[in-house]
């Protein structure tokens, strides 16, 4: 991938890329044609990377009247130069063409391109076998300004190009695509590699876009770096050239285990100890100085087998052996010199043990990582939150989110990015929403989107993963923010090696925290 680089990869919706378009053309006076012809050259040597031999292969762009189908044309003048034999299928009047798609049109035209014009489902039907007869389908109908279903004579087109089953480029968006939302807008093309232009759009980076996308592939077109720099885009792409330098820096010789933080763990209740000690171990993993368990009474033998390098504080438990209201005090002093705090993993929903979380989310002034049932006593009692003067990070998957927001997974999954940033902002926290491509949401309503992870993730205990390796760095003193983003692609990226290794369906979540140190050691 070729991007501007920022602190991260941003990610604009529609309406912020025609932004940076218009301001390229007329506060910079870069001609739109320029940036056509950009667009057209990189996404041409884009598809000759992708498809090396495509001198003995037919292909066929499919164009329409807006800048998309000007992309197209210039994409055949460069394939033609190229001796790559190309037609292309105009799906509207020559004369209907205007500005920079006009001008490119012209071009091609002098050159002999092969165009042929069908503007009705009538004449389409005369070229579908050169159409069918194609080994490469290159998509330039529709652009990311599409805001209407697609209807009538181009979704019969696009209908007809999924049926054939052969490699398709979409042209900066699948065709009939939702930019912002990843929806198709009645139908669209299901590409094999989509050449977007400038920045990625979110609607390719979130699903269910991606499963049209395919491959994504971003060309820089020359839209000037300042310009997006100063846009004010708040979503991002996490990617790893920005998290190495994070998680390479070295330790200084001349350190100890104080150093590096002591995190503390309030996890654990009976059936439920594996949670708290994977929390511990991912933490350790990463790189805490110290560790200690807060875990009820009964279980404290169980867990000083279970870990080494942890340190366990046995707690009052209720009845049914879970955390009690009278831990309270004696968790205020554990919090004593600790840097950080991870709360929930596997602590049971018993009420009282969701009274003493409440109780404690409100009082500890530390730095808190609220997981699976701290989560669950939240959504209990909303009323806590907000907390502008803390920093406080909530983890939640879909189906906590939902409780969390009083909706169902339906809605949550449907409109994700929207959801976290709306809850984030009014509870002034940090919000990990898990998942494919799992979102870290700020207060400030920033959102990163993580390309990494497989569907080996859903099994449990990867969440609690997760957690320890977030508080794991938190404690060592790093920058929040900088934390939650390393954390979790490290996370994704450590379930992509475990399932590189033995399949997806195989996965556990302890084979992600013995990946840890191979990834941390060669800095991802």
């Amino acid at each position: 991938m070729s991007y501007y680089r920022g602190k991260t990869m941003k990610v604009a919706t529609a309406e912020q890329m025609q932004e940076l378009d218009r301001k390229a053309i007329e506060s910079y006076r870069i001609p739109g044609i320029i940036l056509m012809e950009n667009a057209g050259r990189g996404a041409t040597e884009a598809i000759l990377a992708a498809f090396p031999d495509l001198r003995k292969k037919r292909v066929a762009i499919i164009a329409g009247k807006g800048n998309n189908g000007g992309d197209g044309f210039v994409i055949a003048r460069h394939l033609m130069n190229r001796g790559i034999p190309v037609k292309v299928i105009l799906l509207t009047d020559p004369k209907s063409l205007r500005g920079d798609a006009e001008t490119n049109h012209y071009i091609l035209y002098r050159m002999k391109g092969e165009i042929i014009p069908v503007p009705s489902s009538k004449d389409y039907q005369k070229v579908k076998r050169d159409v069918e007869k194609a080994d490469l389908l290159i998509d330039a109908i529709f652009g990311t300004g599409l805001d209407a279903e697609v209807r009538g004579y181009y979704r019969e087109v696009i209908d007809h190009l999924n049926t054939l089953h052969k490699p398709i480029v979409a042209i900066d968006i699948p065709s009939g695509l939702n930019a912002n939302t990843g929806k198709p807008l009645g139908a669209a093309i299901r590409a094999t590699l989509t050449v977007t232009f400038g920045l990625p759009k979110v609607g390719l980076l979130i699903s269910p876009g991606t499963d049209y996308a395919g491959t994504l592939k971003v060309i820089d077109i020359g839209i000037p770096k300042n310009l997006v720099e100063e846009e004010k885009i708040q979503s991002h792409l996490l990617d790893e050239e920005e998290i190495r330098p994070f998680l390479s820096t070295p330790r200084h010789p001349d350190t100890h285990k104080g150093d590096y933080g002591h995190l503390l763990v309030i996890a654990g209740s009976v059936g439920k100890t594996g949670a708290a000690a994977m929390v511990c171990e991912a933490a350790l993993r990463m790189g805490a100085g110290l560790v200690t368990l807060a875990i009820p009474k009964s279980l404290n033998a169980i867990m000083e087998m279970k870990l080494t390098e942890a340190m366990t504080e046995p707690m009052p438990e209720t009845p049914k052996q879970t955390l009690s209201l009278r831990a309270f005090n004696s968790i205020l002093r554990l919090c004593e010199n600790k840097k950080a705090v991870v709360i929930g993993p596997g602590l049971g929903t018993f009420k009282e043990t969701q009274l003493l979380i409440h109780k404690l989310i409100k009082t500890i002034a530390l730095p808190i990582i609220i997981d699976a049932d701290g989560l669950n006593a939240l959504a209990a009692q909303p009323k806590i939150l907000p907390a502008s003067n803390r920093s406080i990070v909530l983890t939640p998957h879909p189906g906590e989110m939902a409780r969390l927001v009083h909706s169902t997974v339906k809605e949550v999954q449907e409109n994700r990015i929207g959801v976290c940033k709306n809850f984030s902002q009014s509870s002034h926290t940090f919000l990990i929403l898990k998942g494919y491509r799992t979102l870290i949401v700020t207060p400030k309503g920033e959102v990163y989107i993580n390309p990494t992870g497989n569907s080996g993730l859903a099994t449990g205990g990867t969440g609690d993963v997760l957690s320890g390796m977030i508080g794991g760095l938190v404690c060592q003193g790093f920058d929040l923010l900088s934390s939650l983003q390393a954390s979790v692609y490290l996370h994704g990226l450590a379930g992509d090696e475990v399932a590189r290794e033995i399949g997806e369906k195989s996965l556990m979540a302890t084979d992600l925290v013995k990946k840890i140190p191979a990834l941390l050691r060669r800095g991802v």
